[in-house]
């Protein structure tokens, strides 16, 4: 039994693997000017010409950023699954994504509106600011009621409000600068520059160090909060953690791509189905190359399905991760029936 979970694994890490660099050669290939393979392999960044161009001005940062950020939002949601103890738990559920959205648009249209430059890391901070104040209004209706189904009616409700909020700021803001406000509210990630990608790269990877650091408190705490505490595992530190952790991906993630929904909730089941395991261990990175994976699929998706209309990132994670939600749903009703 035990040689037959090690082979899953092995074979479950690598489809993750080659699904990444699969995706990576067609997301950097695949578009409006499609660029051989042997291309990409030779063409250098100090190389001039236009195809040079696009592919490191252009989809280099762009596809990186997809798997980068893709990977955050799955950790972000498996993180939120586990603290609260709910399947359907995840950034854009619970409201986290829409209240970092929310304060991202107002600084941006007030800065911009007063010719101020706005700086990746200021981004970064307005969102975590967003979506820690989100996260206080679900924690606060955590202890209000007792039944996780309110629990996650609750957070739709407020990330209703904060998308309200924020797209009054959108509607009314006239800076010529912000014109493409209202496409960054919807999920995108076209724009991306190397700087951007550098930025996301070191929080990214400082939380995903973090996370897995909690790897064996996190399994503790999967088994009971009664057992964690007899391990010594100190359950409010741990909870600040979770919180704080989930709330700086789902930061990162808003800041520069807007808000994306499903993949917190789907990729996170599709991973455990995978797997077959809840071993944070095991689910950590997988999560988050998983998020990846999903995430460059969504997007090669997005570019080229319209083409060339670009679809927001969030229409078509919707698509493939909607009826995963509503999978869990059932199967969870009916194993409560049963």
């Amino acid at each position: 039994m035990q040689q037959r979970r090690k082979i899953r694994y092995t074979i479950a890490f690598f489809i993750l693997i080659a699904g990444i660099f699969v995706l990576l050669f067609c997301n950097i290939g695949i578009g409006t000017v499609k660029i051989p393979l042997a291309e990409i392999l030779t063409t250098g960044r100090a190389q001039e010409g236009m195809n040079a161009k696009i592919l490191w001005e252009i989809r280099f940062p762009r596809t990186l950023a997809a798997a980068i950020l893709g990977g955050a939002l799955a950790l972000a949601g498996y993180l939120l699954q586990t603290f609260f103890h709910n399947p359907i738990a995840g950034p854009f559920v619970l409201g986290i994504s829409s209240g970092a959205k929310m304060v991202v648009a107002l600084v941006m249209v007030f800065l911009l509106g007063n010719t101020i430059r706005v700086s990746s890391g200021l981004l970064i901070l307005a969102a975590f600011l967003g979506a820690m104040l989100s996260m206080g209004f679900v924690l606060l209706m955590a202890r209000k009621v007792d039944s996780m189904s309110m629990l996650v009616v609750s957070g739709v409700m407020i990330g209703y409000i904060c998308s309200a909020i924020t797209e009054l700021v959108v509607t009314f803001a006239e800076d010529a600068d912000i014109v493409n406000l209202h496409n960054w509210s919807r999920g995108s990630f076209s724009g991306m520059t190397w700087d951007n990608v550098k930025v996301m790269s070191v929080m990214v990877a400082a939380a995903f160090l973090l996370v897995i650091l909690l790897a064996k408190p996190l399994e503790a705490y999967q088994l009971g909060e009664t057992y964690a505490q007899n391990l010594g595992v100190n359950i409010r530190t741990l909870r600040i953690l979770l919180v704080v952790l989930s709330s700086v991906l789902s930061a990162c993630i808003v800041a520069f791509a807007g808000p994306i929904s499903f993949v917190g909730i789907a990729v996170p089941q599709l991973i455990r189905k995978l797997f077959g395991t809840t071993k944070p261990l095991l689910m950590i990175p997988a999560c988050f190359l998983g998020g990846s994976v999903f995430c460059l699929f969504c997007d090669l998706l997005a570019r080229t399905w319209m083409a060339p209309t670009e679809l927001s990132i969030s229409t078509v994670t919707a698509i493939f991760g909607a009826p995963v939600v509503l999978w869990i749903m059932v199967s969870r009703s009916r194993r409560e029936r049963g």
